[in-house]
């Protein structure tokens, strides 16, 4: 851009240009606020697609094993009691690949002592049992 300085005699002609320097500051700034304060528009369509038609099948509750642990680390499964820790294994590797898996509620005696108790989870994790809980907790309260 060039600037009139002016030359001899010409100090009384008026100036014929506009400075546009501030007006496209002003532009531009307005501009960046424009594009700052529109929303985002969403580029979905929405469509009513066609629901296939499905059947609800009513979900299968799981069986329930009731596993105990006696005081001299006997186990019980469902009542029955188990000759060694191979016929639990058994049991465990059954109940881990059952559809749907059943809920193993573990109740541990009182007075058995924790390494019965550790290896029967142990064996439970280690042959992939799932669904696997404590119950009988209210024994420890005292």
């Amino acid at each position: 851009m060039a600037m009139n300085v002016g030359g001899p005699g010409a100090e009384d002609d008026p100036m014929m240009e506009i400075n546009t320097t501030p007006l496209i500051d002003v532009l531009l700034v307005l501009l960046v606020m424009l594009i700052i304060t529109i929303p985002l528009q969403t580029h979905a369509i929405k469509l009513d697609m066609p629901q296939s038609v499905t059947l609800q099948k009513e979900p299968v509750k799981p069986s329930v094993v009731q596993l105990q642990v006696d005081a001299e680390g006997f186990s019980w499964w469902n009542g029955v009691k188990l000759a060694d820790e191979l016929e639990l294994e058994d049991k465990l590797a059954a109940a881990a690949i059952a559809d749907p898996a059943p809920e193993v509620h573990l109740r541990p005696d009182r007075n058995v002592e924790y390494d019965v108790v550790a290896r029967v989870l142990s064996a439970a994790q280690r042959l992939g049992v799932t669904k696997i809980g404590f119950v009988g907790n209210e024994q420890y309260m005292n």
